[in-house]
């Protein structure tokens, strides 16, 4: 077989075809939670937390010398300051959270409407004690 006909009965295969819509309906949707997470979730954290804007926190660990306390973070880094982002870290976990809690619901939405097919008993203890029996006979 040839290494072209390989790659498009791999391409054809149901499987791959489903993951890479999947892929490319993950990618979407993340983009839809990480815009619900920064513009609706963080900015309402923050009030609650009195104003703090969580994108903008860090901590200086290096190249403090030209960094001005209450500095940006773009303006920090830019400055040449080796910073510890630590509120982009707090909106990659609350995306996270959220993106997992809603895969996790689809997951279960599917399963409730789509049981997954029981698998084949098989043979009982009885059968298979018979069988050997008959077996051993022979």
């Amino acid at each position: 077989m040839s290494m072209a006909s390989e790659f498009k009965a791999f391409v054809n295969n149901g499987n791959v075809m489903d993951l890479a819509v999947g892929v490319i309906i993950g990618a979407a949707f993340g983009k839809i939670v990480t815009a619900l997470t920064d513009d609706f979730i963080m900015p309402i954290i923050g009030a609650i937390f009195g104003g703090i804007d969580f994108s903008a926190k860090y901590v200086v660990l290096g190249g403090a010398d030209k960094v001005i306390e209450g500095m940006p973070l773009a303006a920090a880094k830019a400055a040449g300051a080796n910073v510890l982002a630590w509120g982009d870290l707090v909106s990659v976990i609350f995306n996270f959270v959220i993106l997992a809690f809603v895969i996790f619901q689809l997951v279960k939405f599917a399963n409730r409407i789509n049981p997954p097919a029981a698998a084949d008993a098989g043979p009982s203890e009885v059968d298979l004690l018979t069988e050997i029996r008959d077996a051993l006979k022979k």
